[in-house]
């Protein structure tokens, strides 16, 4: 470790370690990285998101606050919904004469239980193929959540649910529309099947099912919005951040910071998922011709190429944006470039400079690229080195 590691971690140190954090300086250091050493990320992150006051006073009792808010949700949403297997699964607590699996009641607590399968659906095809170039959201769990893999219950875990459930032998998937689409898995072959990941054994679950749960308690807990296909890439970082705090006493609760910070981001960027709000000014259209606007401000002859081909933000900057840039990097980037969006004031703002510096540090590439060539370029980005493109987006925010 070079000694000038040693001391960024002591300034981050120095910060955290005040009873009144001064946010600003935090901002200052975080925009240029956050070392990972000693869980400085994980809580540096949870302030940013304003997860946690900047009263060092208040954490544990917010905390603990928050964390059983979340037992509260599990039991409420998953386990209750559930429990309706007796020991001998015989019978179901929640079937009667009133309420049972073909009451046409739209108020029928069975009805919302089919519907919630499709959302629930949905997710779980996301989530098991997270990241697929690691191998972490297979792996099992250092912390199973104890009050669902309850030895003396056989609660019903999202799992079991999705393997039980009748529409499984169905593709479901929920676009920005909020429509609905079903189809055939032998018309549409899905990369990945429910049984292509190993099996663990009882009592374990794997990363990408903690992450599914704080997805689908999400949609339960917003139905205006519910899930939306794209979600699962934006807790997985928050998550793999938080579950490989070093801090065993923090990684063990990561689950549940992981689904507050995720609420909290979610607040700040959830009209890019709602279609009905793409051409207000503060949904997803509007941002994408911003990068436009900006690129036109600061390079007007790669802007008049880009428009010379026809090449609409939409078919790239769509993605870039709604997704907070986890598709375009590697995982290690990606949660390089959020510790410098979370940092900044005006971090959306940020993230539409990000993108125009993206497109200046090709401009060659561009200036020379056909249609063709341009739109792989754009939609497979070559420079890797984000550090780079942090660097030339704050020379932009700094020219303002």
């Amino acid at each position: 470790m070079s000694s000038l590691h040693k001391s960024r971690i002591a300034d981050f140190q120095d910060v955290l370690k005040e009873p009144l954090i001064a946010l600003e300086k935090l901002r200052e250091l975080s925009f240029s990285g956050i070392p990972c050493e000693g869980g400085l990320r994980c809580l540096c992150w949870k302030i940013l998101l304003n997860y946690l006051p900047l009263e060092r006073a208040s954490w544990t009792s917010i905390l603990a606050k928050q964390r059983e808010l979340y037992s509260q949700f599990l039991r409420e949403m998953i386990i209750q919904p559930g429990i309706a297997k007796a020991n001998m699964g015989v019978s179901r607590e929640d079937v009667t004469f009133e309420d049972h699996p073909l009451n046409p009641n739209p108020d029928s607590r069975w009805n919302t239980y089919f519907k919630d399968n499709e959302v629930l659906l949905q997710i779980d095809k996301d989530v098991r193929r997270l990241c697929p170039d690691i191998s972490f959201f297979q792996r099992a769990t250092e912390y199973p959540c104890l009050l669902i893999l309850d030895p003396q219950n056989e609660f019903e875990t999202l799992r079991k649910r999705v393997e039980q459930t009748t529409l499984k032998s169905q593709t479901v998937a929920r676009n920005r529309s909020g429509v609905t689409n079903m189809s055939s898995p032998h018309k549409n072959s899905t990369p990945l099947a429910l049984n292509e990941y190993e099996v663990l054994p009882n009592g374990c679950e794997a990363h990408w099912e903690v992450v599914e749960r704080i997805l689908f308690i999400y949609a339960k807990l917003n139905p205006g919005i519910a899930y939306v296909q794209g979600m699962n890439e934006i807790v997985g970082p928050l998550y793999y951040t938080f579950a490989t705090d070093p801090n065993s006493e923090w990684k063990e609760h990561a689950e549940a910071d992981t689904f507050f910070c995720f609420t909290n981001l979610m607040a700040e960027i959830r009209d890019n998922f709602i279609k009905s709000l793409d051409d207000s000014q503060c949904g997803i259209t509007y941002k994408m011709e911003k990068v436009y606007s900006t690129l036109k401000d600061k390079d007007v002859e790669l802007y008049l190429k880009l428009q010379e081909q026809n090449i609409k933000p939409q078919f790239f900057a769509f993605r870039w944006l709604t997704l907070l840039l986890s598709q375009e990097f590697l995982l290690p980037d990606v949660i390089r470039i959020w510790d410098s969006l979370f940092a900044d004031d005006n971090r959306f703002d940020f993230l539409l400079l990000v993108c125009c510096a993206m497109l200046i540090l090709i401009r060659e590439q561009l200036l020379e690229g056909d249609f063709t060539v341009n739109m792989r370029l754009l939609q497979d980005y070559p420079i890797t080195d984000v550090c780079q493109i942090l660097q030339k987006a704050k020379e932009l925010q700094d020219a303002k």
